[in-house]
């Protein structure tokens, strides 16, 4: 056997071990499982065409999957269900590995497994069926908020995506997205200026510290994502995030406890494109909501100050997903800050006080 096929049966028995455990714990919950960029070999180089991964995979989440969803997951990791088989309801799961922008099977193709087509036929026939939808994926457009200009999709990849959002935001409830590790979220916006779908980034449960050249501090906590919502509308009503803080379970024992909840942490009525547009502009203009989201960012990994620059950084990342209006952000947010070091010190511990009053 070769180094690649040594690779693929890796990963293949590697999903196989987690969709066991998974089945064992939730042995009668359905879910809806979307690719990551690490679950191919080579990693990130997911193909848009039929494979034995996608074949495999398929076969194994035989439980989770129609026969419908089956076909297309084959052909390019992707597919479209009810949510819990209720009328008026869906879920629709992308393989957005085919946008990575470290995906080199993909650099020159239009519309890599059909998947952009796929997705606009079936969101238009969910508006005509008066259903409301779920997007899941792994891979998010938009910036990674922890180094500046570092984007994850290719450009015209990365607009496709919003032009798909903004089509059809009157049937989308919630985005939910992750790769990061980090706990974030990304607004989308009417040509008018107006939030109309808002992307969930969830923590993983895996303290993954990134190898991005430039990132400091680039660890995470443990962390575990429950979404409370409305069962006909699908508005996401609060989300409530767990987590285990490695420094005490290290010294002690493994804990899981409450990190936080969206509408008290950051004082509003749901997790709705409005209500979080309000809480991206706290986090804005609010140093005690930045510092407060900040730490938030890393599952209570990275304590330090939210610096002026990290600001910019966070802010213009959930504010702009589309590459020349994030660019715009940054110029208008400001560069980096020049101040001693000394006055740094003495603004962070007055803005630790002024937080805790």
């Amino acid at each position: 056997m070769n180094r690649t096929m040594a690779g693929v049966w890796k990963i293949i028995l590697l999903n196989i071990f987690i969709v066991s455990a998974r089945s064992s714990v939730m042995k009668d919950t359905k879910v809806y499982s979307a690719m990551g960029n690490h679950d191919y070999h080579p990693k990130n180089q997911m193909p848009p065409e039929k494979n034995n991964i996608y074949e495999q995979t398929a076969n194994l989440w035989h439980d989770w999957l129609h026969a419908a969803s089956k076909e297309t997951f084959k052909i390019g990791g992707y597919y479209t269900e009810k949510l819990l088989n209720q009328t008026g309801l869906r879920v629709v799961v992308l393989n957005t590995n085919l946008y990575y922008d470290q995906n080199k099977l993909t650099e020159n193709i239009k519309d890599p497994a059909d998947q952009f087509s796929w997705a606009d036929k079936v969101l238009q026939d969910a508006a005509k069926n008066n259903e409301k939808v779920y997007i899941i994926g792994h891979v998010p457009p938009g910036f990674f908020e922890k180094k500046r200009d570092k984007a994850w999709f290719r450009k015209e990849f990365n607009k496709r995506y919003i032009d798909l959002i903004q089509k059809h935001s009157a049937i989308i409830q919630g985005q939910f997205f992750g790769h990061h590790h980090t706990d974030s979220f990304r607004m989308f916006y009417s040509s008018k200026g107006s939030p109309i779908s808002a992307m969930f980034l969830t923590p993983g449960v895996t303290p993954w510290i990134t190898t991005l050249p430039g990132v400091i501090d680039g660890g995470n906590n443990p962390g575990i994502r429950m979404f409370q919502y409305d069962t006909k509308t699908l508005l996401i009503k609060d989300i409530i995030t767990y987590y285990m803080n490695l420094t005490y379970s290290n010294v002690a024992h493994e804990r899981w406890e409450k990190e936080y909840r969206l509408t008290e942490a950051f004082r509003v009525p749901d997790a709705s494109p409005a209500s979080m547009h309000r809480v991206m502009e706290r986090i804005s203009t609010d140093k005690c909501y930045l510092q407060k989201y900040f730490e938030f960012n890393s599952v209570n990994y990275d304590l330090t100050e939210c610096h002026a620059d990290c600001r910019i950084d966070h802010v213009c990342a959930m504010r702009e997903v589309d590459f020349e209006a994030y660019e715009k952000c940054v110029v208008k947010e400001g560069g980096s800050s020049t101040a001693p070091v000394l006055f740094t010190l003495l603004l962070s511990l007055m803005l630790s006080l002024l937080c805790l009053s």
